[in-house]
């Protein structure tokens, strides 16, 4: 489960091997809720080149006959994506990956949920696997949107829950937006990302609300 994140780039995303054309936008978002824009890295037909645009995070499949899904699709499960309806297309043909400062989990304690902050050891970023999808309305309306892929915990997360993103490593990236890996991209991967590689700790309950949406969000708080 991944149902927010931070994004507070500063100009430079920080993998070379992609060759991204130009800088990313100065984007900050330290409460990063779904329905929102997003930032995205994928591949265009035009280029043939990896480039970064914006989508709306919440899938809506291009054979929806409304923009509006009873639940909304900000999340696809790893396994047996290749054979859901909503995923397998975009999972074969339009994968993107979102950059992300960190991403934020609830731990059940007690009768409540503690909230964590879990960030690279390094402050760099995140690369969340993604996929996306163009939906087209009758009055020629256009959203590309995209949902995040989760997989289950690494020994890390465990603690706090047994989801998280599905996060790849530098060596994997120009692979995961390759569509020529098609189906079998997942068999090219390495295993999960590091634990090492991580940090938790928990932060204050107001990243609950999207109407916060400051550094506080990210700052760590004592629990008892």
């Amino acid at each position: 489960m991944c149902g927010r994140f931070a994004y507070f780039g500063n100009g430079t995303f920080g993998y070379e091997s992609l060759r991204l054309p130009s800088p990313p936008p100065p984007l900050v978002n330290y409460n990063i809720a779904p329905s929102l824009d997003i930032l995205a890295i994928r591949t265009f037909p035009e280029t043939g080149l990896p480039e970064y645009t914006m989508l709306r995070w919440g899938l809506v499949p291009f054979w929806s006959k409304t923009a509006k899904t009873r639940f909304p699709l900000i999340n696809a499960r790893v396994e047996g994506i290749e054979k859901k309806p909503s995923f397998r297309g975009p999972f074969t043909y339009r994968r993107c990956i979102i950059p992300a400062s960190g991403f934020y989990e609830w731990k059940k304690k007690g009768d409540g949920k503690q909230p964590y902050f879990i960030r690279p050891v390094d402050g760099g970023y995140f690369a969340l696997a993604g996929i996306w999808d163009q939906w087209q309305g009758g009055e020629g309306e256009i959203i590309e949107s995209c949902a995040i892929i989760t997989t289950a915990a690494n020994g890390l997360m465990l603690d706090i829950h047994d989801r998280m993103p599905m996060i790849l490593e530098e060596s994997a990236l120009r692979v995961w937006l390759d569509q020529r890996t098609g189906k079998q991209v997942l068999s090219r991967l390495p295993a999960a990302y590091p634990s090492e590689q991580m940090e938790a700790y928990p932060v204050g309950s107001q990243v609950n609300s999207p109407r916060h949406n400051g550094p506080e969000c990210v700052e760590k708080v004592e629990v008892g």
